[in-house]
């Protein structure tokens, strides 16, 4: 047995994947530690996120865009890109409704582009991804970009 067993947990190489392959993410619930660890990390510390006492225009207690972004970034890339993802190289993101402390999100994964580099053994890998709450309404959708290894 000198074979090293596979590497559990590994993202996927730019070969084992297809334009059109559509995946989907396990599901999370935002909690107020997420909200007050976030707004405190990134200096966010606006009334709207920070103040439980405060209803705006978005209502009570919901959470920056960024976070809910950066959520399920972490979910994605743990699934499909872990070990094999290289550079996050663009991103368009598109807020459709709010997220609330409480709120529980997943998302859906679609790959539109696969585009191999001239060298390097690896390839551009182009995903729409749509996050839903609890509800099914969408409450964001973006598209990235990112460079991912070959297999060796």
């Amino acid at each position: 047995m000198d074979e090293t067993p596979p590497l559990l947990g590994q993202g996927f190489h730019w070969q084992d994947l297809a334009e059109g392959q559509r995946f989907r993410t396990f599901r999370r619930t935002v909690t107020e530690a997420d909200l007050i660890g976030f707004v405190g990390l990134t200096g966010m510390q606006e009334p709207l996120f920070v103040d439980a006492t405060l209803a705006g225009a978005l209502g009570a207690r919901p959470v920056p865009a960024a976070l809910t972004h950066a959520l399920i970034e972490g979910i994605v890339l743990s699934g499909m890109a872990h070990g094999t993802g290289l550079a996050l190289l663009e991103t368009h993101i598109r807020a459709r409704a709010p997220v609330r402390v409480g709120d529980t999100i997943g998302a859906e994964v679609v790959l539109t582009g696969l585009r191999p580099t001239s060298t390097g053994n690896r390839a551009v890998v182009t995903s729409e991804i749509t996050i839903r709450n609890q509800r099914g309404e969408t409450v964001m959708d973006y598209t990235v970009k990112r460079l991912l290894a070959g297999r060796p």
